[in-house]
């Protein structure tokens, strides 16, 4: 993939909803099928995502080069977080703690 590939998946990554954040999150300690996410998001995030908002976003991932499918022995599709994700991951939780840090600040001084 070329650097402004990269570049512009990585700025897309901004847009993304909570879900897509969450599996991502989910998948980077190791690979995963729907259910064993849908557990591991709701243990972390205290929320539990629906089949179809957990499908549309795997999707969206998948689709943008974040995670891929992995072969698997039963009926069960676990994915696994790519280069890209991991990459698009990093930097999107450090946006988050620059965003926390500023608003920490702010409710310091108020």
């Amino acid at each position: 993939m070329k650097k402004a590939d990269i570049d512009r998946e990585l700025e897309e990554f901004g847009r993304f909803s909570e879900p897509a954040l969450l599996i991502l999150i989910s998948l980077a300690d190791g690979p995963k099928h729907g259910y064993a996410m849908t557990e591991d998001i709701a243990r972390i995030a205290d929320l539990r995502l629906g089949p179809g908002t957990l499908y549309g976003a795997i999707s969206r991932l998948e689709a943008r080069g974040l995670i891929e499918a992995i072969g698997a022995d039963d009926r069960r599709n676990p994915y696994r977080i790519t280069a890209l994700g991991e990459k698009a991951l990093r930097a999107r939780l450090a946006s988050i703690q620059n965003v926390a840090r500023i608003g920490q600040r702010r409710l310091a001084s108020a």
